[in-house]
């Protein structure tokens, strides 16, 4: 039984009901990320073959989905045995030359899905519909082409904020406002607004949008003070359709310019205009931000970004891997991400410092050179965990005594954290499993193994254990 190619097998009613039953099951977030892009090649001998464009997408949906999937087509088709899933990039785009960027039309797409693509600017000014030459381009900061939602990996620590993110650039209407989106500096938040602004551009190019980061607001605020025009200025940020301002921290303890973001805040909301905020900590914890402000951030969706997990961060460099020249081999990039952990600016730094060298001296990449070229960059990383301050997070987050970590006591409330804190310090540390016993009151290493195995079955059948024991973790790793 052979697919006619274009994603089906016979009239196609049976892959559309396989993709519908696998965007019910694992959510839109998941599904976008790594289902939506599947393609049905073609069925023959009892086996469905699909194909997705890169390497680390096939592998993820093998590992994640791939028994499922098939699953779900045997329910469809009996016939189908096994389901093979192969790697066909998309076309790519033909170079366009350069231009100027109408003024009377939002952000256009960008066509490519890297840095450095022939014929594309670094970056192209957010404008609105007929406006005067310089009115809405003066106000924005530019959007970076590499910054969209074809280009940005998501894993748990994001997956919220990408899915309300996508949410807000793909509505007709206002789904939510304001859009909240925080966390620590270089985990995606600036990536994110500037793909919700492309993707709007991109659906709704009459729409007007502003982005610019809280900083350039004031700057533009305090200028308006001076040249007494704050009418023009209350005129140009309150007649637009999405206002998005990054990092919006820097607000704090400046009343004059909090006072007037606040009002053209509630006048947007109030007309029903988008707004998408970024900044480093939650709206409850903004420091020298009045409370009716904070009480306002917090009314729409508030999504945060965690610090990222060892899997998203090798899902980072794979990705980004498979763009450059030369080929990196998996080993370094292994090594990256369970070295790297601050954040996914150094980690991209990183690759790029590598993929320089290689590209200008000439030398082989290998797990050694490697080593040598970032030797400054891991040694700032390298932060050691110690079996105390695990005792110490894990007696806190459990709220019992570190004491109780050296104690005989065998009550559950006592013995569960104590052996999280066995399982975290075998986890991070270099230490042998005698020495983690000796740490723990004197205890054998038969003990120390017993923790480790029974923490481990916990975390596979209690996801919200295996949360809290993850929550530890990157805690201890930060």
């Amino acid at each position: 039984m052979l697919g006619d190619g274009r994603g089906n097998l016979g009239s196609g009613e049976e892959w559309a009901r396989v993709r519908g039953r696998l965007r019910a099951e694992v959510g839109d977030a998941a599904f976008r990320s790594w289902l939506k892009p599947l393609t049905m090649v073609g069925a023959k001998d009892g086996v469905a073959r699909m194909s997705v464009p890169t390497r680390f997408m096939r592998d993820w949906v093998v590992s994640h989905y791939a028994e499922r999937i098939q699953s779900l087509w045997q329910d469809e088709d009996v016939g189908i045995e096994r389901v093979e899933i192969v790697v066909q990039p998309p076309p790519r785009p033909e170079p366009k030359p350069e231009c100027a960027p109408k003024v009377a039309a939002g952000p256009a797409r960008p066509q490519h899905t890297g840095p450095g693509h022939a014929g594309q600017p670094a970056a192209a000014p957010v404008v609105a519909r007929s406006e005067p030459e310089g009115s809405y381009r003066d106000l924005s900061a530019p959007l970076d082409t590499r910054f969209t939602f074809e280009n940005f990996v998501v894993g748990k620590p994001n997956e919220l904020a990408y899915a309300a993110a996508r949410r807000v650039a793909e509505a007709r209407s206002v789904p939510f406002n304001p859009l909240f989106l925080y966390g620590p500096v270089g985990l995606g938040k600036t990536h994110l607004m500037h793909a919700i602004a492309w993707e709007i551009g991109a659906r709704y190019p009459t729409r007007r949008i502003i982005y610019l980061s809280a900083e350039k607001f004031m700057y533009q605020f305090v200028r308006a003070l001076r040249t007494k025009d704050t009418m023009a200025f209350k005129d140009q940020f309150r007649s637009v359709d999405v206002l998005m301002i990054d990092d919006v921290q820097f607000i704090g303890g400046r009343e004059a310019t909090q006072e007037e973001f606040f009002h053209t805040f509630n006048a947007l909301v109030d007309q029903n205009r988008q707004v998408v905020i970024s900044a480093d900590k939650s709206p409850s914890d903004l420091e020298g931000v009045e409370e009716r402000m904070r009480s306002r951030l917090g009314w729409g969706l508030v999504a945060d970004i965690h610090p990222t997990t060892y899997e998203l961060r090798l899902g980072i460099l794979q990705t980004k891997a498979e763009r450059t020249e030369p080929d990196i081999p998996a080993k370094v990039l292994e090594f990256l991400a369970h070295k790297i952990t601050s954040n996914v600016r150094e980690l991209e730094g990183a690759l790029n410092r590598i993929v320089a060298h290689a590209t200008l001296i000439g030398h082989p990449i290998t797990l050694e050179s490697t080593q040598e070229l970032l030797h400054d960059l891991l040694r700032a990383n390298d932060r050691r965990v110690t079996i105390e301050e695990i005792q110490k997070r894990v007696s806190e987050h459990f709220n019992v005594r570190v004491t109780d970590m050296h104690s005989a006591r065998r009550a559950r409330a006592v013995a569960r954290p104590r052996q999280v804190a066995m399982y975290l310090s075998k986890q991070l540390t270099a230490r042998s499993l005698p020495e983690i016993g000796r740490r723990f009151g004197g205890r054998d290493h038969t003990t120390v193994m017993h923790a480790v195995r029974k923490i481990e079955e916990l975390k596979a059948t209690d996801p919200g254990f295996a949360e809290d024991v993850e929550l530890l973790r990157r805690m201890l790793e930060a």
